[in-house]
């Protein structure tokens, strides 16, 4: 999962991107309005999390400009405005959640587990496909009851095929999911991924598409 955090607070910015790292998310930071507007509008994320008050360009023109182009991504305003007025001027800019300064990163973190999955079409916080399963309130996958042991990238890759399971997933969009913006990324490397992952879970749950890219199934019964 690939998060936009657009965050003006340098020491903030850093603590948040730290522990979602932490969680295996995929993290590019903005500072400012312009910049946060960008990267939305053509770069491809799962969720943003978005100040309001940000130099340059404020987060509600930003969030409206989105969803003026039709961007369709979860938003979460993160600000340390609590009136009920401001939040009702986000929700009507196009906001999906709310939360307010201080807070707990625990609660952030959950917050936009639940938006990513609900995005996807999900209704339950657990989503199977065969034996395997996905907690999205955790983040935890178990095959066959049994926790798996991921690294981020294989966590990134298996979450987004998981989401959209029985679903062929796109090479280039799994690349945008897994990497953050400034990475440097090897022709191979998702291959490499797929491969640790079939070790994992059974070669015959992730098939190849030829030419397009990757399909997560229940596999042999």
């Amino acid at each position: 999962m690939r998060v936009l955090l657009v965050e003006d607070d340098a020491a903030l910015g850093a603590g948040i991107a730290r522990a979602l790292r932490a969680e295996h998310f995929a993290v590019d930071l903005a500072t400012d309005g312009v910049d946060g507007g960008h990267l939305g509008s053509t770069e491809a994320y799962d969720v943003a999390v978005l100040d309001l008050g940000l130099p340059g360009r404020d987060g509600l023109s930003v969030l409206a400009g989105w969803r003026a182009e039709g961007r369709t991504l979860p938003v979460l305003i993160l600000t340390a405005r609590d009136a009920w007025a401001e939040k009702v001027q986000g929700f009507k800019a196009g906001a999906d959640d709310y939360l307010t300064k201080p807070f707990r990163t625990e609660e952030l973190v959950m917050r936009l587990r639940a938006l990513v999955r609900r995005a996807a079409g999900h209704a339950a916080s657990v989503i199977r496909c065969g034996p395997l399963s996905f907690d999205a309130q955790t983040g935890q996958f178990e095959l066959d009851g049994l926790p798996l042991k991921l690294t981020a990238f294989e966590w990134r890759v298996l979450s987004a095929l998981i989401l959209r399971r029985e679903v062929v997933v796109e090479r280039l969009d799994l690349l945008e999911r897994v990497y953050e913006g400034d990475a440097d990324v090897d022709s191979n490397s998702l291959e490499v991924i797929v491969g640790r992952l079939r070790r994992k879970i059974g070669a015959e749950r992730i098939e190849t598409v030829r030419g397009r890219g990757y399909r997560l199934t229940a596999g042999a019964a």
